[in-house]
């Protein structure tokens, strides 16, 4: 079985986003912990996510898969920023455990000129701490595209940060986009890149994947997100994608640039390659 759902805005609270998301047909779904472009964050309302909660319950949804703020760059030359980011990644776990047992996942940083393995160091260091007060919560590290001084656009730096941190509770979250703009051919061998994926990291270690067609051909290193069928990857990729055994379990969610009825034709699109 696997668990359909996109991004939605937590502007209603918790309750709010798990009925939008039983309304469009889907039984997971992602959202930001807080301002995407800044560092606000709501208020807590622990009602309002104990009523989530019985009602992922009732409803039988999968795991959620939070994401944290793109501003959030953990390996940034400037110690200030730095500091602050480590900060917001901290108040961020603690507050998933309102909701607890979900994902949470972010794009690991941009060195700036560092170096990558200052980068790696960095990022891990960050995690570590922010790690220690035990939250239930899973973190993700989320693949990237390659673009810049990214960190994440191959398997083996999302590794090394995962070895440095050591602990169990990090994982990986897949963007279709973002692998396929990286280098990854998932449209003429998925099971050679998910083969890949195994002997680097492990793919008990991959938790979710991010479903999004790419604007951008093969390799580009960018990062354009296209509707389903509308880019780069084509509709077939996504059906092996929901079809392949290796991949079973997991919440797919969309981050396409669509509204909500543009996700519920997705959604049920996505559904249809289970039975296709």
């Amino acid at each position: 079985m696997q668990y359909f759902g996109c991004h939605l805005s937590a502007s209603g609270g918790y309750r709010a986003m798990v009925k939008t998301a039983r309304e469009i047909g889907a039984d997971t779904f992602a959202f930001f912990t807080r301002n995407p472009r800044g560092s606000k964050a709501k208020q807590e309302n622990p009602a309002d996510a104990a009523e989530a909660m019985e009602l992922l319950q009732q409803w039988q949804f999968g795991k959620l898969v939070a994401h944290g703020a793109y501003t959030m760059n953990l390996c940034t030359a400037d110690p200030e920023a730095r500091a602050f980011a480590a900060s917001v990644l901290e108040d961020d776990l603690r507050r998933m455990a309102a909701i607890p047992g979900q994902y949470y996942n972010f794009h690991p940083g941009s060195h700036v000129g560092q170096g990558t393995e200052t980068g790696i160091a960095q990022i891990a260091d960050a995690l570590k701490n922010a790690l220690r007060h035990g939250y239930p919560v899973t973190v993700l590290l989320e693949t990237m595209a390659g673009k810049g001084s990214e960190i994440g656009g191959n398997f083996r730096e999302l590794q090394a940060i995962m070895d440095a941190v050591g602990r169990a509770d990090v994982g990986v979250c897949l963007d279709t986009c973002h692998v396929y703009d990286g280098g990854y051919d998932i449209v003429n061998d998925l099971d050679g890149v998910l083969a890949e994926f195994d002997s680097v990291i492990g793919l008990d270690k991959l938790k979710a994947l991010h479903v999004n067609d790419s604007k951008n051909p093969f390799s580009s290193h960018k990062d354009r997100h296209a509707c389903l069928g509308d880019g780069s990857l084509g509709l077939e990729t996504f059906r092996k994608i929901v079809q392949h055994p290796a991949l079973q379990g997991r919440p797919l969610i969309l981050e396409t640039p669509n509204e909500l009825p543009g996700y519920a034709k997705e959604i049920q699109l996505l559904r249809g390659f289970t039975n296709s």
